[in-house]
């Protein structure tokens, strides 16, 4: 397929763009280069541009006849998103929409779009299940949920096919050390824990006493290398007149935040320091992925479903990322 790769500059869609390449798809990828980088793009035509652009995204659309749209292009911190709401409701909002009209214009029939399961808010069940009411409590979660609805609004106008993909905490890198994580500030439980190790930050845990086996939080971690695959997957899925579909990205178990830090201590021989401080607004104790859907419906099975793997690729990025920022 042709398909354009809004974000694929980015952590997530960079590796996308790559397992893309890979499956013989012929790619353009669309970045404002805020959070990405050329260097990440490793296949495929890199235009430099901006959603917020209706210019800027019509020329991309009429230069190209696409099968496919895949789209990455968000701010994605939650905090950030309380304290500057419309910065979130601009870029992952409106920006959708802007995307959303050339995707109708051009008669585009296939579109994924990237997803979390913050649209779910603060669930009383702990595996979330993707017919759980949506009720998110946080600007970065409402404004993902919105543009999950104008997908489904204008399915259901047209002809377009989508796969939205809710995915949970996703970590690692590529086990080639090609790409991993290099968001600047990023705030991820393992790349933060990845830059202790390298002296970059210090680290806080936010709440010990929730109902948890050691009192931290549980979370879903999925590595990035298998959340890309299921965006494959979902193409050729959509391909083969697979009918539209939302699906949560996890591995349906999870491991605390003390757990996870162990993990990167013990891997990396540096007993970095960790401060203890009260709950966030808005921390569940624990959220986990029912991945029953994607499994039937893609036959995706993870390759990379283990802690150590995930920390392990991470902590290899971190000291290639380290010297490529050095060189």
């Amino acid at each position: 397929m042709k398909v354009l790769v809004t974000g694929g500059a980015g952590y997530i869609g960079s590796h996308v763009v790559r397992q893309l390449a890979e499956a013989g798809h012929d790619i353009v990828v669309f970045d404002n280069l805020s959070t990405g980088y050329r260097w990440a793009v490793t296949a495929g035509e890199l235009v430099i541009g901006d959603l917020a652009n209706e210019a800027e995204i019509d020329q991309v659309f009429s230069s190209h006849r696409f099968d496919a749209v895949l789209h990455f292009a968000a701010n994605i911190v939650v905090p950030e998103s309380v304290t500057n709401p419309l910065k979130y409701y601009g870029n992952n909002t409106r920006n959708t929409l802007n995307l959303l009209k050339a995707v109708d214009k051009y008669k585009v029939p296939y579109m994924v779009f990237s997803s979390t399961a913050a649209v779910y808010g603060m669930p009383e069940q702990t595996v979330l299940t993707e017919d759980l009411p949506l009720a998110p409590i946080n600007p970065y979660g409402a404004s993902k949920m919105m543009s999950e609805r104008m997908v489904t609004d204008l399915a259901a106008a047209s002809g377009l096919n989508y796969v939205v993909l809710r995915y949970f905490n996703v970590a690692g890198a590529n086990p080639d050390g090609l790409l991993g994580q290099a968001t600047p500030e990023a705030t991820h439980l393992i790349k933060v824990a990845c830059e202790c190790v390298t002296g970059q930050r210090g680290m806080s845990i936010f709440g010990t006493d929730y109902d948890t086996s050691d009192g931290t939080c549980v979370r879903d971690y999925i590595h990035v290398e298998d959340l890309a695959s299921a965006h494959v997957m979902a193409l050729d899925y959509m391909a083969n007149g697979g009918e539209s579909k939302v699906m949560n990205c996890g591995y349906g178990r999870g491991f605390t935040v003390s757990e996870v830090i162990d993990v990167v201590r013990r891997q990396s021989g540096v007993d970095f320091p960790v401060t203890k401080v009260g709950r966030r607004a808005g921390d569940p104790a624990a959220l986990m992925a029912d991945n029953a859907l994607i499994k039937k419906t893609l036959g995706w099975q993870p390759a990379y479903d283990d802690l150590e793997t995930i920390v392990g690729t991470a902590l290899a990025w971190e000291a290639i990322w380290q010297k490529k920022k050095a060189a």
